[in-house]
């Protein structure tokens, strides 16, 4: 009688006694993934470890970095974008004092990417 395994189609390898079911990961396609995507990655591995374990076991993790590396770095644009418009950071205020321009521009970044880490990498 073939179990349920082998009846899907499943194989097995014989190692001493026992019989050990033949699995492989499925083929994942090859995505870059940026800073975001391995912040992500590093929370998953210590903070959520069944989402991680099921990504990988899916083959969609390569894939669900690659969305959140994008998400984030599209949301960072956005963000910075509109608080520089919202602050009156111009061209302007940059050549007339281009060290304030780069203080605020470096603190609306900093700003960004808190709210990134909050709402993408580690929620």
């Amino acid at each position: 009688m073939k179990s349920l395994f082998e009846q899907d189609g499943g194989t097995y390898s014989v190692v001493g006694d026992y019989h050990i079911p033949n699995l492989a990961v499925p083929e994942q396609p090859e995505y870059e993934i940026g800073v975001w995507g391995l912040r992500r990655l590093d929370y998953l591995k210590k903070h959520r470890r069944g989402l991680y374990a099921n990504l990988v076991m899916s083959g969609k993790l390569s894939e669900y970095l690659h969305e959140i590396d994008t998400t984030a770095l599209e949301r960072a644009e956005l963000i910075i974008g509109q608080m520089m418009a919202a602050e009156g950071l111009t061209e302007t205020l940059k050549a007339q004092n281009p060290m304030l321009w780069v203080q605020r521009v470096s603190n609306i970044r900093n700003r960004a990417e808190e709210i990134i880490r909050n709402e993408l990498i580690y929620s």
